[in-house]
């Protein structure tokens, strides 16, 4: 029960903490509303479910073992954020969205690809994994355990972190005011993602 308390405490503060999907998810939350925000946070989980996959069956240190692959993976994954911290910023305001089709949030796949490419998650997921052990003798049932707490977690947080975002929106009906909370979540994904890089 102790190894199961930290196990989840630890996944709490690695998970909940600011990060490129966890800012970014509040962003469209505050961009787009909480219901348009939903198939983003959905795209995200399934990444999820990609990277804990990735770092539970080793395949991520296999992967980082090749030589030159780290270095081009870093830079596809800043280009990735670079892009979506433009969205982000450029998103129009909602009273605009709700009259213009081209205001429309980010797609399932979008969340995706952040999750694939969030350096955050797997040095996140590569601590949870090799730091704590739920079943002792027993590596598959061990890592299912694992698996399963980590993506209820994840989940948790997630709706948490989109209904932050989509509480604003009730300040960000003018114009100049939804711009400058837009630039300033695109600025602190991009921030968040240097310090993940940098960590």
């Amino acid at each position: 029960m102790d190894g199961l308390l930290s196990f989840l405490l630890a996944a709490l503060a690695l998970i909940g903490s600011p990060g490129p999907n966890t800012l970014s998810l509040a962003a469209v939350g505050a961009s787009y509303g909480r219901i348009r925000g939903l198939e983003y946070m959905l795209g995200l989980i399934l990444g999820m479910v990609g990277v804990i996959v990735i770092v539970g069956t080793g395949l991520a240190g296999m992967l980082l073992a090749l030589p030159g692959f780290a270095p081009v993976v870093t830079i596809l994954a800043v280009g990735y954020f670079l892009y979506l911290a433009y969205k982000i910023a450029t998103a129009p305001p909602l009273a605009q969205k709700t009259s213009n089709t081209s205001g429309r949030s980010p797609r399932w796949y979008v969340g995706t690809g952040v999750s694939l490419v969030n350096p955050k998650a797997y040095a996140a997921m590569a601590a949870m994994f090799s730091g704590h052990i739920l079943v002792a003798g027993d590596p598959l049932a061990d890592s299912l355990w694992k698996a399963a707490i980590l993506l209820a977690t994840i989940s948790v947080v997630n709706i948490l972190w989109l209904s932050l975002g989509a509480a604003m929106t009730r300040f960000l009906q003018s114009e100049k005011t939804s711009r400058i909370v837009n630039i300033a979540f695109a600025i602190l994904l991009l921030v968040s993602v240097a310090f993940a890089l940098l960590a």
